[in-house]
Order: C-alpha cells, then structure tokens, then sequence
C-alpha cells in the first residue's frame, strides 16, 4: 500500500536516489532540507512531484511542521564528508543529535507509525571481524580525536531511534550504508577525488606513467555499492524490514585503495605510479566489508560491479562537475 514519507536531507547523493525510488514505487514524498549541503538540481526531474519544505531539522517546529500527515519518516539529514569531522566535529554532532530528537518529537506529536534511520559503518570504526555483520560492537577509540564526531553522532541517533522511538512506534529501522558511490555524490569522497584529480593529472601530462598521491599504503580496503543498488536495497528494507532491525547495505566486494586507483586511472587509459602519503590525519579505518546476509536473507541482490560502476562515475564527473554549482 502506498505511504506518504518525509525524507529529511533528501537533496542529498542518496537522500535524492531514495526520493526517485519512492515515487516510483507509487508512494508520495515531502523533503526537508536546509539546502546547506544539498542541491535542488538533483530534485529537478521530480520537483513537481514532491512537496519541498526548506528548513533544519534541527528546528523542531519546522521539522514538525514538516512532518505533519506523513506515514513514516526516512531520516538521513546529516553533516557528511571526512573533512567536516575534523574540522566543524560540534556542528557534526549538533546537527546529528539535535536533528534526531527534532525528528522524534515531531514523529510523536502527529503519531507517525515508522521512523527509518540512516546510520553509518562508522558506528563501529575499526570492527574485530571483516566482512562486519550488524552485531559487531560500537566504538569510538578516543573521544578527543574529532574524526569520531561523526560515528559518535550516528551512535547517539541508533540509541534514541530503538529505546526513544522504539517505545512509542510500530516500526523503527537502523541501516548503515557501506561506501554508496554514483554519479553527482559531491566532490568529498574518494571516487571523485581520484577522478578529479586523474582528470587534472592526465590533462597535464597527454601521455607515460603519472604520479598518483594516496593517503596511506594503499593496503587499506572498503567496499562499494552503487547508488541505484542501494536505493533498490532500501526499498527492499521498507517493505519486509523487521522492528528494531538494523541492517548493512552494501556488497561483499573489497577492494583495496590501490586497485581502486588503477581502476579510476583505466578509464582514463593511463598508468599511474602511486606516491603514499604515510601522513594522514588519525583516526581511519584499514579495512571495511559488511556481511549483508541479513539483507540476502530479505531477498537482496547488488547488480552493479565496480568495472561498470566506476567509468560511469568518472564519465559524469569528467563531463559535468562543477564545485558547489
């Protein structure tokens, strides 16, 4: 049956992907978004489909405002991107705790049945076990290093969404993304930035080997999901998602930082020599793979390699990235 979502930050990478799925899928959507990260371009095929409410969330008249008539709330607004964990670590975690009560309390005030929560695999930073399955245990190491603003902030927001919402919902769900990637996610994240860069380099260079600079030794892995992988995976979760649950959605497929270089350099038919950059900021994760069984277990099925994933990024960025356009 056809639901009425609000989706908060949804002009965001993915918060955008979900808005197109739900729609397609017969349902009805409001967004909330302060726009401060967001941007209106990737709503523009669906802007007169959706109802578009301009706020913070971590307003709470206008998020309840919003909020108002929806049957459940997908709740991803956030502040996102490795360099504002460092950097702004209080707004990280004012706009993560803030929002989620602003978003509870709204979901109390009107009734609302359903709360889906956007978490991270940062919950768990460097887990003893990979792949990770959803019962690893949360950790932040050490609380004065800002880079754990960010999993501090999604840990805070699972705690509040199963033992605040959890008392009062029918239907609370937690997933945690591995690694979502696409076309238009933003110039913050690895994908783009080795194609940026490979762009720049190869431009500069028509022809040998180029130098290509990695933070770390190259060792590190994570795994990818694309984007319209994920969207179907999330759709997947509203429909059969149990109360309480938590669930992983991404692939089995680890890479490391280096073959994912030379994969990005492929699509520029170049060669690179990596330069290691032993020097990065503390606080990373040497390897990241979720076991998704339990996804399996609810029929899910990623599609999208990498080989046919990355050049489709790398196409996009090369043709049309503008910073903050």
């Amino acid at each position: 049956m056809a639901k009425k979502y609000l989706v908060t930050g949804g002009s965001g990478f993915i918060g955008s992907a979900l808005v197109k799925r739900l729609l397609a899928g017969g349902d009805s959507v409001r967004v909330l978004d302060d726009l401060s990260r967001g941007r209106p371009r990737r709503l523009k095929e669906v802007e007169d489909r959706i109802e578009f409410v301009q706020g913070d969330v971590r307003d709470a008249a206008r998020t309840a405002e919003a909020a108002r008539g929806v049957d459940s709330i997908l709740h991803l607004a956030f502040v996102n991107g490795t360099e504002f964990f460092y950097t702004k670590p209080d707004l990280v975690l004012d706009v993560g705790v803030k929002g989620m009560i602003s978003v509870i309390e709204a979901a109390r005030a009107h009734a609302i049945p359903e709360l889906v929560l956007a978490s991270s695999s940062e919950v768990y930073q460097s887990p003893a076990k990979v792949p990770t399955d959803e019962t690893a245990a949360l950790m932040i190491p050490d609380p004065h290093n800002p880079r754990y603003s960010y999993g501090a902030g999604k840990i805070i927001s699972e705690m509040l969404a199963l033992h605040q919402a959890g008392r009062f919902m029918k239907r609370v769900l937690i997933f945690r993304p591995h690694n979502v990637y696409g076309p238009d996610m933003g110039g913050e994240h690895v994908l783009p930035q080795f194609a940026l860069r490979m762009k720049g380099l190869a431009a500069a260079a028509p022809s040998g080997p180029l130098d290509f600079k990695i933070h770390g030794t190259g060792k590190e892995t994570r795994s990818f999901i694309e984007i319209g992988d994920f969207a179907e995976g999330l759709a997947l979760l509203l429909e059969r998602g149990e109360h309480l649950g938590i669930y992983h959605i991404g692939t089995r497929d680890e890479v490391t930082i280096a073959d994912l270089a030379r994969r990005v350099a492929a699509c520029f038919d170049r060669e690179i020599r990596l330069v290691h950059d032993l020097n990065a900021a503390p606080g990373g994760t040497l390897r990241r793979c979720p076991d998704i069984r339990k996804m399996e277990s609810l029929g899910f099925r990623p599609r999208v390699t990498l080989d046919e994933g990355i050049p489709r990024l790398v196409r996009w960025y090369v043709e049309h990235f503008k910073e903050n356009p």
